[in-house]
């Protein structure tokens, strides 16, 4: 198959799937009928998020069933301990998968039916977990004494289909209802349709809806003090825990300048998402190539940042440049997701790509240039650290100096594709890509798919020469390392 068919066949082939799932059942399957969440902070040494889902289940299939497997969050990533499952109101004992699903799916847990589960009969399963101490404080969550946040991936059971090559996961109801209960003075931002609020005790509870096409939900809270000088509907807006040493208004209107461009070129994201938010949080890690130090790390709809980051100062080029690589992973890591042979490459690329497109919207085509020149002196200097593997098979899990080389020439890697696709037809690829498989993991396939239908260009001797060689060609080094500027646009 031609490249530039594969993009739209893989998105034909999801389609096919969705609407068979909705016909007279081919498979074993069971469809979410009402599904419900709730997060309650609970303060203390330490303290905890205690989270509980609710679902009824109806067995749509063509089988009977003896248990569903469910994918629990990790156990050390986010400190998952207190497991309760109970089915139809009765307490259950999960069990772990047989050793030749374990590699595979290792936090997944098989949840047992006595009786069976009849075809066209409906089963209650409550789940109840806390997180305490986690060990990964970062993207995915966080929680402090006085703040929390949980990413829009991976906190969350998630019930697995049965056991067959064309059963579909079971998919969200139309409206999905989740709470978050917190301390009276918390703020809170999350993802859906805020539908009300309640005060209980000392305590506030908020109410959310998801529709069935409202990507995963999110929350970050918090005891936060806002700065958002001369307030506007879409303006950037700071929360940390003590106000602000200095004066936030320029730097606002750079990160707000930053989010519209991302907007621009990427896509807009989910319409509850107005303005973008710079959130304190603790406990954060460091940039993906510089190991500890000043953290900025994307939420969706904004970028949790650590007390040493503001140190740096609000309006200082080192924190804006790490926030606004954050933002960008807004579009590229939680619109869509990457494989894990491409979420070095792609998943970190493209938001340092996005960069690139600021500095040249902010400074025009001399800034872009000089963004470029820095990368490639990163590049360089990397190679003084450690011996370079080709980017596309360099690995998240790669130690920090491979990281480093991979991370300066992915940025590189984008610039290229854009001076041989031209800058329109290459955002508006990536356009596409982000809108047509939007909740769904990509690929270095589908983004050269993209790309070449966007393009009219055949880019397979391009990628070939990026992902699968060391170095940096010799036509690119001479294009921007040379004096003056020939970069085609």
């Amino acid at each position: 198959m031609a490249p530039r068919s594969l993009f739209a066949a893989l998105i034909a082939i999801s389609l096919i799937l969705v609407t068979a799932a909705c016909m007279v059942p081919i498979t074993p399957g069971y469809r979410i009928l009402k599904e419900s969440r709730e997060v309650h902070f609970v303060p203390g040494q330490p303290p905890e998020l205690q989270v509980r889902l609710e679902y009824t289940f109806e067995n749509s299939g063509t089988t009977d069933l003896t248990f569903a497997d469910v994918t629990f969050p990790d156990e050390k990533a986010y400190g998952r301990r207190d497991l309760r499952v109970q089915v139809d109101g009765r307490d259950v004992a999960p069990a772990r998968l047989p050793e030749e699903y374990q590699p595979g799916e290792p936090n997944a847990l098989r949840i047992p039916f006595d009786p069976v589960w009849l075809r066209k009969q409906k089963r209650e399963l409550s789940i109840e977990y806390t997180f305490r101490s986690p060990q990964d404080f970062g993207a995915r969550i966080t929680i402090g004494k006085n703040n929390f946040h949980l990413g829009s991936r991976g906190w969350a059971a998630l019930p697995r289909p049965p056991r067959h090559l064309l059963a579909p996961y079971p998919r969200r109801p139309a409206r999905t209802s989740y709470t978050i209960r917190v301390p009276s003075d918390f703020l809170v931002l999350a993802r859906g349709n805020r539908t009300g609020r309640k005060s209980v005790g000392a305590e506030i509870v908020y109410r959310f809806e998801l529709r069935k096409d409202t990507l995963s939900p999110f929350v970050v809270a918090g005891r936060y003090v806002a700065s958002s000088p001369e307030r506007k509907g879409t303006s950037a807006i700071f929360w940390t825990f003590d106000p602000l040493r200095q004066d936030p208004a320029p730097a606002i209107k750079r990160i707000t300048d930053a989010w519209n461009v991302l907007q621009a070129d990427f896509g807009p994201l989910d319409k509850n998402i107005r303005e973008p938010h710079v959130v304190e949080a603790t406990g954060l890690r460091g940039h993906i190539a510089g190991g500890p130090g000043p953290a900025a790390l994307a939420f969706p709809g904004g970028a949790l940042v650590d007390p040493a980051a503001l140190t740096l100062g609000v309006d200082s080029d080192d924190f804006l440049e790490r926030v606004t690589h954050a933002l960008a992973h807004n579009w590229f890591g939680d619109e869509v997701f990457f494989s894990p042979d491409a979420a070095l490459g792609m998943g970190e690329g493209l938001p340092e790509y996005a960069t690139v497109v600021i500095e040249e919207a902010q400074h025009g085509e001399s800034g872009r240039r000089e963004r470029v020149q820095d990368y490639l002196r990163e590049y360089d200097e990397g190679l003084k650290q450690a011996n370079e593997k080709p980017l596309g098979v360099t690995m998240m899990s790669d130690p920090p100096g491979l990281r480093r080389i991979a991370l300066a020439k992915a940025a590189l890697f984008f610039v290229a594709l854009e001076d041989a696709c031209g800058e329109v037809p290459l955002r508006n690829g990536l356009k596409r890509m982000v809108s047509l498989l939007r909740g769904q993991e990509t690929s270095y396939d589908a983004l050269r798919s993209a790309l070449d239908e966007s393009s009219g260009k055949d880019l397979a001797p391009l990628f070939r020469t990026w992902l699968n060689e060391k170095g940096i060609p010799a036509d690119f080094r001479a294009r921007y390392e040379g004096q003056g500027s020939d970069t085609p646009k």
